[in-house]
């Protein structure tokens, strides 16, 4: 497929792809692909030697500015199936925080259990109607990323054959995952606006994703610093776009007792009778 210059790009193009009727990669990045460094001259080359001369300081505030315009236009732009989905997800976490989640792994973690409050989530929002699952991503390392896994919930909606089954990826630490220890102002201020839970079809993930990783590698290099490997465009794009297997969690049962702990054995408390031959115990019990 061709792809389209974003001197070309205009209101209605955005408005299509935010409404899923495009391709965002082909309206608006397909010249922005991070793989190819002819692409990246076109963007700008915002570090130039040690100082920066007016024309490379004004590219580079466009640049970050349009991240900005481009990730606000893409997450505030939403479906009805988006906001049901994400307004339910909110009620039903308010109250999971209210009244605790049961932990079933008994792994002591800080704030809460990851794995127990995910299916704790898609249980209840089960019984408001919606068919979500927990999904599990998992990829082999390659030459460009590592191998990884990684889990979320999705809620898969069937109510319009024409449309055919439509994914919403809902995840709990959504800001967390694009959080960079030595970012620079500019990301950091683009990532700050984002929730810790995000809720949207695979086309304005998809989106989202590029946006950030695109301003990820911007800001390393502008740091002169190699962007790591789980940060980059494919290593996120695997974590929820890629090979997954989906599961329909069961809720707990209502009291589940304690396990019950192995007995330990000990010498002191060994049952020797069991063990030793009848001539020895004999033997014993003749001098008792």
């Amino acid at each position: 497929m061709e792809k389209v210059p974003v001197a070309r790009q205009n209101s209605d193009d955005i408005d299509k792809f935010l409404d899923g009727a495009a391709s965002f990669a082909d309206l608006m990045f397909g010249f922005m692909d991070g793989s190819n460094d002819s692409d990246e001259k076109n963007l700008g080359d915002f570090i130039g030697g040690d100082a920066e001369d007016e024309t490379l300081v004004e590219q580079r505030r466009i640049f970050w500015e349009t991240q900005e315009q481009l990730l606000q236009a893409t997450l505030f732009r939403t479906t009805s199936l988006e906001s049901r989905i994400r307004q339910a997800t909110k009620e039903v976490l308010r109250e999971l925080d209210t009244v605790g989640v049961h932990c079933a792994c008994r792994r002591p973690v800080a704030g809460y259990c990851r794995k127990c409050m995910q299916r704790e989530l898609s249980v209840r929002l089960q019984s408001l109607g919606f068919n979500c699952y927990i999904c599990k991503s998992k990829w082999r390392s390659s030459p460009e990323i590592p191998s990884g896994e990684h889990t979320y919930l999705e809620v898969l909606d069937k109510s319009n054959p024409q449309k055919g089954d439509v994914r919403v990826v809902i995840e709990l630490n959504f800001r967390a995952e694009f959080e960079m220890a030595r970012a620079n102002e500019e990301y950091n201020k683009l990532i700050t606006p984002l929730s810790e839970l995000f809720v949207g079809k695979t086309e304005r993930l998809r989106a989202v994703i590029k946006i950030l990783c695109v301003a990820a590698k911007k800001c390393m290099k502008e740091q002169k610093m190699h962007l790591a490997p789980w940060r980059t465009h494919k290593y996120m794009q695997a974590k929820w776009l890629g090979t997954y297997e989906r599961t329909t969690p069961a809720p707990l049962p209502v009291g589940i007792p304690d396990r019950p702990q192995k007995p330990k054995s000990s010498m002191l408390t060994f049952d020797l009778r069991e063990n030793l031959p009848a001539m020895h115990y004999t033997a014993v019990e003749a001098v008792w």
